[in-house]
């Protein structure tokens, strides 16, 4: 069996890695009162996975009869840059600043995982919301 991780994020992601993931990155940005940058336009969406869920998958998938199968594990929702941005500036009392940068070559405009078979084949389903998951990896960076 694979399993397939969409935009997985979590607490203790490294945002000074040049390899960070959006989330942490914007998350310090917004903490330290600087400015992100957007490649394009913000309109480019992703569906944001918290690293739970992705947890949650490999144990049912462990525990599954079913094998042979490559599955997407994520929210089967989707999420704009900008909405992300919004998300991270409600959290933060402030909005965050943002740049826009040229989009990088490439880089997908969209992306959204159909889940139905982790559904049903190992009986998937997201426990943690993109919303609660934000709010609980902006805690841990707060905290940190």
């Amino acid at each position: 069996m694979s399993l397939r991780y969409f935009n997985v994020f979590g607490a203790r992601q490294d945002p000074d890695s040049p390899y960070a993931a959006v989330i942490p990155l914007f998350i310090k940005h917004a903490l330290d009162g600087t400015t992100a940058t957007i490649y394009g336009d913000g309109t480019q969406s992703r569906d944001f996975t918290h690293v739970d869920n992705v947890v949650f998958a490999n144990i049912l998938a462990l525990e599954s009869e079913a094998s042979g199968l490559a599955m997407n594990v994520a929210c089967g929702s989707s999420h704009s840059l900008l909405q992300l941005v919004d998300a991270i500036s409600t959290l933060n009392g402030r909005r965050l600043a943002i740049d826009h940068g040229p989009p990088r070559e490439g880089d997908i405009k969209h992306s959204l995982a159909d889940i139905s078979l982790a559904e049903k084949s190992i009986g998937y389903q997201p426990s943690v919301s993109f919303e609660e998951g934000l709010r609980r990896v902006f805690a841990d960076y707060r905290s940190a």
